[in-house]
């Protein structure tokens, strides 16, 4: 039985394919296009998931879609006649909700098929239902809570419910116009980052600051009985004139929807070329401050409804990894689960578990405790792109050698890293989701206090404030963190221990935080060997871990790590077996 499902026409559109219940495939467009967030519908990704499985795609049984635009339809009729936005809005909806309804022909179109090919059985899911299943039904827990808080997806911000076996009981949700996916992006658009997606640079920068507009922010957000949460609807225009969206093709594109009544409880907001100040700061703390006020209200009523022990986290303010970090201390759960795509590439994955578990009853036998699912180059295919970039490598003074057994390579990046040179390391298949894991990774060292500001500068190209991430065997997490708690996805932020934050300063935040990553022997030898050399030569079991990118998509192929190695000013590329090292004219390595 083959389950091919999709995020389409939806930011972070993405593919991921099952057979007989097992994942076999996972990826976003953006990989394979270069735009970041790629909206519209995932004809590459698709391709490659067919590929991947041995399948064409009129060999598919089903397609899962993790949308639904039947569902929730009296709360649309009811919001469309009391609010009457504008009719762009309305022509804006009903044509990406066509889109979605027609998606066999717009994927046979698309796949270069002829009318008929795809045989497959249709389902829509409804969004949140698919964001649950992307935690729940991949989880390795037989019961648990389970919460999806987003921004909206078919009406809804937030659903919660209880999860039991293959099937998950929906408990209650909020509805459009309340969210806070929609009050976190609204304050970081206050804040100056516009771009979809930014919220996570605004997450980095509240570590800088003092919640002092907490109190303002309780007015925006006010907190209701048995788990709910309502936005002052003043302070904010998505209900009244509805919000210029872009979803096809491109980036996505999501027009200002806060109001002036923000600015008058605020004050001015921040240009996007602006300078980021005091107030600036203080402002993202508080609006940190309050999230985690509304997420842990909502999280903690769960608990009182359910009293499960785990609880399964997805939807876009999933991602919020400082929340995340701190459930098993401002929560009575005792146990957590939150996918390396939490959010809405990973409804591709929930709908076609929901399919797989709900639609056609089936028990389960997968649990997603690794994120590469996305695709690996052979060497032969190394070779090709290395000898596409062979003038580009020599203008640069690289020199490339390959070194075939892998307890060497690990060995020789170890020494790379150890001495302050700055790694890409490219290896094996590809991860699922936004974070690095150690397939498509920058390495550091973690005890140089000016690696930070070196990556910002020299490789990333960005803002000063934005943190990197530490990489550690998950043996050592209790010997460096406050919370033994893995996390195998980057999915949580804890506190670096007092007496470590020297030892590690540079993936170590100014709150004396790590949005750590536990890397397991059993799920990624490769990677933990290499932390476990570097272990060997410094003493530390862990590095420095950011994402092999330059403002762009995480790289996919090896021609993409080339082209970022060769733009930027990293020291050492490790492609597969191969190692690219910069020299200098006069023969020395860089």
């Amino acid at each position: 039985m083959v389950i091919l499902g999709i995020n389409a026409y939806h930011a972070d559109a993405a593919a991921a394919i099952l057979v007989d219940g097992q994942l076999i495939a996972a990826v976003e467009e953006e990989r394979f296009l270069r735009i970041k967030h790629w909206a519209g519908l995932p004809v590459q990704s698709a391709q490659y998931c067919l590929q991947a499985a041995g399948v064409r795609a009129g060999g598919v049984d089903h397609i899962a879609i993790n949308r639904d635009p039947n569902a929730n339809l009296l709360e649309k009729a009811l919001h469309l006649f009391s609010k009457r936005p504008s009719l762009s809005a309305i022509r804006d909806r009903l044509q990406n909700a066509s889109k979605v309804r027609d998606i066999r022909h717009e994927l046979e179109v698309g796949l270069g098929l002829g009318a008929g090919t795809i045989r497959a059985q249709f389902h829509h899911v409804e969004h949140h239902l698919a964001h649950l299943a992307s935690s729940f039904l991949v989880s390795p827990f037989e019961s648990a809570a389970v919460a999806s808080v987003d921004g909206f997806g078919d009406f809804v911000s937030t659903m919660i419910g209880r999860g039991e076996g293959s099937k998950i009981a929906v408990l209650d949700r909020v509805s459009f116009p309340h969210s806070l996916g929609l009050f976190y992006l609204a304050m970081t658009q206050y804040l100056g980052f516009p771009s979809y997606g930014d919220e996570y640079k605004v997450m980095g920068l509240a570590a800088y600051g003092k919640p002092e507009y907490l109190d303002a922010l309780r007015r925006v957000i006010r907190l209701k009985p048995k788990g709910r949460f309502e936005l002052d609807l003043r302070y904010f225009i998505h209900h009244s004139e509805g919000v210029a969206m872009t979803w096809e093709r491109g980036a996505p594109v999501i027009g200002r929807v806060y109001s002036d009544e923000l600015i008058n409880l605020l004050g001015p907001p921040r240009g996007q070329d602006e300078p980021v100040d005091g107030r600036h700061e203080n402002v993202a703390a508080s609006l940190q401050a309050m999230y985690e006020e509304a997420f842990f209200h909502v999280v903690n009523d769960l608990y009182e409804r359910t009293r499960e022990k785990a609880l399964c986290l997805s939807g876009g303010c999933a991602l919020n990894s400082v929340a995340n970090g701190q459930i098993m201390t401002r929560s009575p759960f005792e146990r957590g689960y939150i996918p390396p795509a939490a959010g809405d590439a990973g409804g591709a994955i929930g709908a076609a578990f929901s399919v797989w578990h709900e639609k056609l009853g089936s028990p389960r036998s997968f649990v997603m405790d690794r994120a590469d699912w996305g695709p690996e180059y052979n060497q032969v295919e190394i070779r090709e792109a290395l000898a596409a970039k062979r003038e580009e490598l020599q203008a640069a003074h690289c020199l490339v050698v390959e070194i075939l057994d892998e307890g060497l390579l690990c060995k020789r990046v170890a020494e790379e890293i150890a001495v302050g040179r700055v790694v890409g390391w490219f290896q094996g298949r590809m991860e699922w989701g936004s974070r690095a894991l150690g397939h498509r990774s920058i390495l550091a060292d973690p005890r140089s206090p000016e690696m930070q500001d070196i990556l910002n500068a020299r490789i990333k190209r960005r803002e000063s404030f934005r943190p990197f991430a530490p990489s550690i065997c998950e043996e050592a997490v209790e010997e460096y963190f406050e919370q033994p708690q893995p996390s195998p996805f980057m999915t949580m932020t804890y506190p670096v221990k007092p007496d470590k934050r020297e030892t590690i300063p540079a993936p170590t935040h100014v709150d004396g935080s790590g949005r750590l990553q536990t890397v397991s022997r059993r799920t990624q030898p490769r990677y933990w060997r290499l932390l476990r050399e570097f272990e060997g030569l410094t003493g530390v079991p862990l590095a420095l871990n950011t994402s092999f990118n330059e403002n762009e998509p995480i790289v996919c192929a090896p021609e993409h790590a080339l082209t970022c190695f060769l733009r930027t000013k990293m020291d050492v590329l490790a492609l597969g077996s191969f190692v690219i090292s910069r020299m200098a004219v006069g023969g020395e390595r860089g």
